[in-house]
């Protein structure tokens, strides 16, 4: 069974809607490299659209009714929007569900030290990355550092031209005859990672020179102290702005693409889509690809405790109000699927994966080898799913993670899914996921985005 390429359907008409929704995407990625910027980003697009902030409506005492539009936000890293439809919420929301954490290095809290002249930064990376992809190339710094007195100082170098950058060093081939016999993933060992940021010391310093210089850089440009990096979040990530690819221009080459690709377009939709039937909600959440842990991730009780607050200002204070409102939600959870890539033909089984161009990924389940850790929606709710996108014209296609006993993946599916309420990944497909610079097709994008809007505009009684 053969899905087609979007590409041969499309009017002028699409072909313009693919490339204006293509601009407001690479904005999106350039201007939010970490989940700080996303949110950030997220709140100013919201609030422009109308939405208000929840916490200033609780504290207002305002009540919550159909038409309403409101936002939570918890530790600058993880954000719900919620637009009130005329339906009872306890009969459920119509949620997208996408992260906005992407695989990078850590500065580490105590990180600068200096070996014969050269400074650098140490790092520990956060998620699955090969590390030998992270040598030799510009890289910037982005984050806050927050001084005792909690003064909160942005960090953002190396994206501007006139910005400085830095780098990982690696070895010359000439010297790496031992280094080329290691296993690739031994090429380049975790604690190597470190970040080179400065060579020249201070005039007549003998001794640790060049870190004063660093310091003394710290201070007069950006503000803090070395010791001020103790209660620092610096993440170090590709330096330079997501671009067209290809003669063509049919595809975007970019960092961090797994899973903004499926934020940004789950975020457009939820401000396109204006009066509802059924509630809608997007949450783009943090530490996905670290397990969904901590405050910001998914196993957080944080959204069960936003879900709770707005329904007690709708009036619904039963107990039991959260646990049927969240039952009786369905869900996409916007994650990116793995592109088929012939150059790696044989870690794919070909009928059962995705293809760049022929549209939005449905996964019916994740996990790996015996479906290990997976949410496996049921055949009810991909009936639905399929009617719903051949009515709305969508393109889509379905896949699996690899071949059976090589693939694998999770999303925050199988969380949601622990409320009993119907959830199936849904995302865009991405050549070299995982790795700095990811790949992905406008096509799948615009029908990414076509599909979170009819999602959104489903009624309760649309699925039985």
């Amino acid at each position: 069974m053969e899905r087609k390429y979007a590409w041969h359907d499309y009017s002028e008409a699409d072909l313009q809607a693919v490339e204006q929704l293509s601009k407001e995407y690479m904005d999106f990625l350039n201007i939010g490299k970490t989940e700080r910027e996303c949110i950030d980003e997220t709140i100013r697009q919201a609030e422009a659209k109308g939405y208000k902030n929840l916490r200033d409506v609780l504290l207002a005492k305002e009540s919550i009714k159909p038409g309403d539009k409101v936002y939570a936000v918890h530790m600058k890293k993880i954000i719900a929007l919620f637009n009130i439809g005329n339906e009872d919420l306890e009969d459920g929301f119509n949620i997208l569900g996408a992260h906005i954490d992407s695989p990078r290095l850590d500065v580490k809290q105590n990180p600068l030290y200096e070996k014969d002249n050269l400074a650098f930064l140490d790092t520990h990376y956060y998620g699955g990355i090969k590390k030998y992809q992270w040598v030799a190339m510009p890289l910037a710094l982005h984050g806050v550092v927050v001084k005792k007195d909690g003064t909160v100082i942005p960090i953002s170098i190396g994206e501007k031209e006139t910005d400085p950058v830095f780098c990982v060093t690696d070895l010359l081939p000439h010297l790496g005859q031992e280094q080329m016999e290691k296993k690739a993933a031994k090429v380049i060992e975790g604690e190597n990672l470190d970040l080179l940021i400065g060579s020249r010391p201070v005039k007549g310093e003998l001794k640790e020179g060049v870190s004063k210089f660093l310091n003394d850089i710290f201070e007069k440009e950006y503000n803090f102290t070395e010791e001020d990096l103790l209660s620092a979040e610096l993440e170090i990530v590709p330096a330079g702005k997501a671009r067209e690819m290809g003669f063509d221009r049919s595809m975007i080459i970019a960092y961090g693409q797994d899973d903004r690709v499926c934020a940004y377009t789950s975020l457009a939709a939820m401000l396109e889509v204006d009066k509802v039937e059924r509630t809608t909600c997007t949450l783009l959440v943090d530490k996905e690809e670290i397990g969904s842990v901590g405050a910001t991730g998914m196993q957080s009780r944080w959204f069960e405790n936003v879900v709770a607050e707005l329904l007690e200002a709708a009036g619904l204070t039963s107990p039991l109000a959260v646990r049927r409102t969240l039952e009786r939600s369905r869900m996409l959870s916007s994650d990116v699927s793995a592109g088929f890539d012939p150059l790696y033909a044989s870690a794919f089984e070909t009928k059962n994966s995705a293809f760049l161009g022929k549209g939005v990924v449905f996964n019916k389940f994740t996990g790996a080898r015996g479906k290990s850790g997976s949410n496996d929606a049921n055949a009810e709710y991909m009936s639905f799913i399929r009617r719903v996108m051949d009515e709305n014209k969508v393109f889509f296609q379905t896949a699996e993670l690899g071949r059976v006993d090589l693939g694998g993946g999770g999303t925050i599916a199988y969380i949601m899914a622990l409320y009993g309420m119907n959830v199936i990944d849904c995302g865009v497909a991405v050549l070299s996921m995982h790795a700095p610079w990811e790949v992905t097709s406008k096509a799948d994008i615009y029908e990414a985005k076509k599909c979170y809007v009819a999602f959104l505009q489903t009624k309760g009684e649309d699925l039985k």
